[in-house]
């Protein structure tokens, strides 16, 4: 499958707009209540996009990205935070997104402040599993408690995006306007995905992921904090 799609990162003032019309139809095929509206907020507050296309140069997958400078209690970091992600079933398991996206990740950011962190929000189970498949530490996580210092970075990072519609209290992100839940059966939650002690994590603790509440993760961009398949995909 990896042979047949191949990823480019690429400015989001780069990106033509019948790229950002298949991105959409590809959107409407995966989310209820999908609006053009939502989904161009989305891509406009983004400076980099990543496009995952098969064969015939068609796009099979993308995900929208925000690469900045911030400071949370007079400390200078930057963020990398993932908008929508997407990639058709067919197309499941190729590991093209993710190696695309650190491998643009690392190149916008090689000039900026350290530390890198990445801030991701999730939705669906799929989402969340990036954690733990490329991440050595993340948070929250169901084998360990969140460090204060690391909670603060989350809550902190969640308010300057979301404002109001974050909670502190329970980690998730309820949205006043523009939920996007999935559409059924694209990340379904079955009795035997629940044996993954991470998908079961991630349900417990967004148990409103149906309706398109996103739970607020964090992970330090950094060689020391890759698994042995995160170090892969810098081959």
């Amino acid at each position: 499958m990896d042979a047949q799609v191949h990823g480019e990162g690429l400015a989001r003032s780069e990106l033509t707009c019948a790229d950002a019309e298949n991105m959409w139809r590809l959107f409407q095929e995966h989310y209820d209540q999908a609006e053009r509206g939502i989904f161009q907020r989305d891509l406009d507050s983004k400076n980099w996009v990543i496009l995952v296309r098969d064969d015939q140069d068609e796009i099979q997958g993308f995900s929208t990205l925000a690469i900045y400078e911030t400071a949370i209690a007079g400390q200078r970091l930057s963020v990398v935070f993932s908008g929508d992600t997407i990639i058709r079933p067919l197309f499941w398991g190729t590991p093209e997104l993710p190696r695309t996206w650190i491998k643009t990740v690392l190149r916008a950011s090689a000039g900026m402040v350290q530390p890198l962190y990445w801030l991701l929000i999730s939705a669906g189970y799929k989402t969340y599993r990036f954690l733990p498949v490329f991440y050595r530490e993340f948070y929250p996580c169901y084998s360990c408690p969140t460090p204060p210092d690391i909670q603060t970075l989350m809550d902190e990072l969640a308010r300057q995006r979301f404002g109001a519609d974050y909670s502190a209290q329970t980690g998730v992100i309820r949205f006043t306007v523009g939920a996007t839940p999935l559409h059924t059966g694209v990340a379904e939650v079955t009795p035997e995905r629940l044996k993954d002690p991470h998908v079961a994590f991630f349900v417990a603790r967004n148990p409103g992921y149906a309706q398109g509440d996103e739970l607020v993760c964090l992970t330090r961009i950094h060689p020391d904090n890759y698994s042995a398949a995160g170090r892969r995909l810098l081959r």
